[in-house]
């Protein structure tokens, strides 16, 4: 679908209605119009136009009320698809989706250490086209492309501000992959794309207020409030990896000291382990070249008390940092993500332990902590979302 027709979906009231069927579906046109307070020919003509453009369809007949059976109408969510990424730090990972969040194609890409501007764009180019490659002839069933993009992001002009695990900054992403494919782009930060993910298609349905807290080769959080993004004044809200927790602490990527990323991200961890390793002559992590987050697990399941100790440890500093956030956020559901979520046994009881002795009052010290479902693929997906979010002009509950 060209960035023409995606306007063309979103006119005269076509928002309106299709986030109707989404949430009430399946919904009679008569009962559109009644909650809509639109008339019955506004909705009947527009309903026409979405039947015949492939996004809504007839399903089954609704219950009498005195006359004929009402025919009963619902998303075709096998109808369009869009394009997920989730672009970096480490590789690029391209989705293409349904409307239901079903992944339909996939393909990765590392990203070089030494990755340029050129070089970046040309890998985010290669993504796309792989998983459109066996949509060509549908080029007008493809809704757009969603970037999830680590760092902070220019939403409105889709340019990639500041990248810092890979060193960019001023990154053109909307512009050049709206010229490349001459499709709607969206470009987002990785841990709010990832938020909107988890209201579309994971935990964050039914939340009021939901904080989706990624932790991987970096940390960084989305806010959402009513199913929509918080962005705060200059896009930086929910940069929590950047809160300092130890002005004496390890220099962060970012250049501050003691940032909350220096202690709980994967690389982190390792880096603890190493400098602490002297402490655990027994450990088996010392029969080790390398030590990653992901060989700490691996020890701490094969019974190795020191690595368990380490985890236990992350898992309560985390729980700090969601404290300091929910005197912050208070929000009402904090998600965590990310590659931390494989050491859930050792951390989980950590955390809300923190929060409990923690958080201010009763109800913060009971605030809802749960860790995504959504798998490896939960920030691509939360790209996807960005263009559902954009297209239905989300508001309420989402059914999907």
């Amino acid at each position: 679908m060209q960035t023409g027709s995606f306007r063309w979906m979103k006119s005269l009231n076509k928002s309106i209605i299709l986030n109707k069927i989404l949430n009430s579906g399946p919904i009679s046109r008569a009962q559109i119009a009644k909650e809509t307070n639109l008339t019955p020919p506004t909705v009947g003509s527009i309903v026409k136009e979405l039947i015949e453009q492939g996004i809504v369809k007839e399903s089954t007949l609704g219950i009498s009320r005195g006359g004929r059976k009402p025919t009963m109408l619902v998303i075709d969510y096998q109808g369009f698809y869009v394009v997920g990424v989730d672009a970096g730090p480490t590789e690029v990972e391209t989705i293409l989706t349904d409307l239901s969040g079903k992944v339909i194609e996939r393909y990765s890409l590392p990203i070089s250490e030494k990755v340029t501007e050129a070089s970046f764009l040309g890998i985010l180019e290669t993504g796309i086209e792989t998983v459109l490659q066996n949509y060509n002839q549908n080029k007008d069933k493809i809704i757009g492309i969603g970037i999830a993009m680590h760092g902070v992001v220019d939403v409105e002009t889709g340019t990639s501000l500041y990248a810092p695990n890979l060193d960019l900054r001023d990154v053109p992403i909307k512009k050049t992959l709206e010229d490349k494919f001459n499709l709607m782009v969206i470009v987002e930060n990785d841990a709010r794309a990832l938020a909107l993910g988890e209201v579309w298609f994971g935990q964050g349905r039914d939340s009021e207020s939901m904080v989706a807290v990624n932790i991987g080769n970096g940390v960084g959080a989305g806010i959402t409030v009513n199913g929509k993004l918080y962005h705060g004044d200059s896009s930086i809200a929910g940069e929590i990896g950047h809160m300092t927790v130890d002005i004496n602490g390890r220099t962060c990527s970012c250049g501050n000291k003691g940032c909350l990323q220096t202690i709980i991200s994967g690389p982190a961890i390792a880096e603890r382990a190493v400098q602490q390793l002297y402490q655990a002559p027994q450990s088996v992590l010392k029969q080790i070249s390398s030590i990653t987050g992901e060989s700490i697990f691996q020890a701490a399941e094969a019974g190795d008390s020191y690595a368990v100790k380490l985890l236990e440890e992350t898992g309560e500093y985390i729980g700090i940092g969601l404290t300091n956030l929910i005197h912050i956020m208070n929000p009402s559901k904090i998600i965590i993500s990310g590659g931390v979520t494989g050491a859930r046994t050792y951390i989980s009881d950590k955390i809300l332990k923190t929060i409990s002795k923690s958080a201010l009052t009763l109800k913060a010290k009971q605030t809802e902590v749960a860790f995504s479902d959504l798998g490896e693929q939960a920030t691509a997906l939360g790209a996807v979302a960005l263009l559902l979010a954009e297209l239905f002009e989300r508001n309420g509950e989402v059914t999907i």
